[in-house]
């Protein structure tokens, strides 16, 4: 039997792109985002995966992690993996740690299909040849008309929902959802408070605003309050769905959240929760818990996983990520008609940086 190459080469760079302006949700500001793009190499080809993150997630890459994997079989995913963590294990697990793990692992997981010729979801399976999208902004510093431009132009574009940012003035906040509604029509609405609100606060605000046929309240408080948030699911009107998740960094996390029963609907963010491999986890979780699984921003990242996944219900377009995305990767997926595809002619995630095009962004 012929022997699998091995990783001979692993390196990461970062990049911070500037937001096309100030942007903010119910608890913080920012006019910049970082993306960390991991590149692994064997057998002569190179894969790449990304996190968004801090630059200092380069830094473990390029030092501990690269010294941790050099030499194992670029097949071995999960014994990459599980040697990156080991290696990690005085780091702690989550947060930073978790983010480059997750760049490496979806290099791992383009390289495996760029040394087979294959595509990633070839590899996986897939449940389904497209990813349905909701499209995802409307930030709380917005004016009211850049709110209904915006959003108002998902639902023009074919997405049967958008996402709204809520939290920071909740005085304001009725007035907001309203304009989206009546921007939107009849599409689903979405509204995300980042963990904005204490249990009181989000409780009349889900009163407030039920009118507008709110389908999913996102982070109404903290992800970590997992008893605040199944009091909220078991209070807020039937249609409206609790949705949390995306700060989870590994399955115990995730774990917890469902055991706790404190979700309609999970989210999961590959650039975190350690890769394709850690959202299929995840997905696995779903299944066995019956709860739908939705992915968190970073569209190209998600797509083949997405396409795999059982439980999978949808894929957040968000305006910060599909702009980085759209400029700095060749073959990043084109929302038609609120829909992404994967092109199948491409091996592995099917997308490359344009080195070029970054050169100007790196830290």
């Amino acid at each position: 039997m012929a022997s699998h190459p091995t990783i001979d080469g692993l390196s990461a760079h970062a990049y911070r792109i500037p937001t096309d302006g100030p942007e903010s949700d119910g608890t913080l500001d920012w006019t910049s985002t970082t993306l960390v793009v991991a590149e692994v190499e064997a057998g002569g080809e190179v894969g790449i995966g990304y996190t968004y993150s801090d630059a200092a997630a380069a830094t473990l890459i390029n030092g501990k992690f690269r010294d941790a994997i050099t030499g194992i079989d670029a097949f071995a995913i999960p014994r990459a993996t599980a040697a990156i963590l080991q290696d990690a294990r005085n780091l702690g697990r989550s947060g930073l740690v978790a983010t480059a793990i997750s760049a490496v692992d979806a290099a791992l997981w383009d390289l495996k299909g760029k040394l087979l010729g294959q595509p990633v979801a070839t590899l996986l399976g897939a449940a389904r040849d497209r990813v349905p999208l909701y499209g995802s902004g409307g930030f709380t510093n917005y004016a009211i008309a850049r709110l209904r431009r915006q959003l108002g132009g998902c639902a023009d574009d074919g997405m049967r929902w958008v996402k709204m940012k809520i939290g920071s003035d909740p005085i304001a906040d009725p007035e907001r959802v309203a304009a989206v509604r009546d921007a939107i029509g009849d599409v689903g609405l979405f509204v995300d408070a980042n963990g904005g609100y204490d249990r009181k606060e989000a409780a009349a605000m889900a009163e407030r605003i039920a009118d507008y046929d709110v389908a999913w309240f996102e982070e109404p408080v903290s992800s970590d309050d997992l008893e605040g948030l199944r009091l909220l699911r078991e209070r807020v009107p039937g249609g409206m769905r609790i949705a949390a998740g995306e700060y989870g960094y590994d399955l115990f996390y995730f774990r917890q959240m469902l055991e706790a029963k404190s979700v309609d609907v999970l989210q999961a963010d590959a650039s975190r929760c350690l890769g394709i491999s850690g959202f299929l986890q995840v997905d696995a979780l779903c299944s066995a818990y019956g709860v739908p699984l939705s992915a968190h921003c970073a569209p190209s990242l998600h797509l083949h996983a997405a396409l795999a996944a059982t439980k999978f219900w949808h894929q957040e377009w968000f305006y910060d990520h599909v702009r980085i995305e759209q400029m700095l990767f060749d073959g990043a997926p084109q929302s038609e008609h609120g829909v992404i595809r994967a092109d199948l002619s491409r091996p592995g995630l099917g997308f490359e940086l344009k080195w070029s095009d970054a050169a100007q962004f790196e830290v």
